[in-house]
């Protein structure tokens, strides 16, 4: 049950799913309106552009996908199991998309192509991140499987079946945590730019290190 989940995962998603609606709102308002955090859009637009666009400009799309894909291996080397765990990497591999996050910015700036790669790899390596705890599954950088889910529980709900409040609670969290990045990203980078970026990345590093004190804080008291 999604009521045994551990408050951190809460908060963390929370923050998580700010982080991907920030870098995505950097990515449509400065990527020629391409979305980063999900690519349902860009598989689309790979489609068309077959069509109707250069092949410049397919191969970039193509290279954006790969992009998400590399983050997402490498973040899934790294987590060898799907199930929630307070001992996994996951303070490394935040401190990793920050990273990225910051070379996309020096790209950027630098009006290089590739800074959307980085980002595209950031997104990918946090979406990986989702794991599976007690039957609930945590996605941060898009909204169409939690809209679904949110969707279906109040279906159920319709047929008098026991709604989970604390599973809504998270998915609402969730949604709530995107749209206030989506906010943020696209308020800072009317006034500097690509730098938005510094908001999404400083979140990683300060996530990273507020997980790795409450996991060395868990595992003290368990000892």
């Amino acid at each position: 049950m999604v009521s045994k989940l551990p408050k951190w995962v809460e908060y963390g998603a929370f923050v998580l799913a700010l982080i991907a609606g920030s870098v995505n709102a950097v990515g449509l308002l400065g990527f020629t309106h391409q979305a980063i955090s999900h690519l349902s859009g860009s598989a689309t637009l790979i489609g068309a552009s077959i069509i109707t666009a250069p092949l410049t400009d397919m191969l970039h799309l193509v290279a954006i996908l790969f992009s998400f894909m590399f983050g997402a291996a490498f973040s899934g080397f790294f987590l060898r199991s799907r199930t929630l765990k307070l001992s996994r990497h996951y303070d490394s591999l935040l401190l990793v998309e920050g990273g990225l996050l910051l070379i996309s910015i020096w790209l950027l700036n630098g009006n290089s192509t590739a800074g959307h790669y980085t980002a595209s790899a950031a997104c990918g390596l946090q979406n990986a991140l989702a794991t599976t705890y007690s039957g609930a599954i945590i996605r941060t950088t898009h909204m169409t499987g939690i809209f679904t889910d949110l969707g279906i529980m109040l279906g159920a709900r319709l047929r008098n079946e026991v709604f989970d409040k604390r599973k809504a609670i998270l998915f609402l969290l969730l949604i709530s945590g995107f749209i206030s990045g989506g906010l943020v990203g696209a308020s800072l980078f009317a006034r500097i730019g690509f730098n938005a970026l510094l908001a999404p990345a400083s979140l990683c590093f300060l996530l990273a290190l507020g997980y790795r004190f409450y996991r060395t804080d868990m595992q003290k008291g368990a000892n």
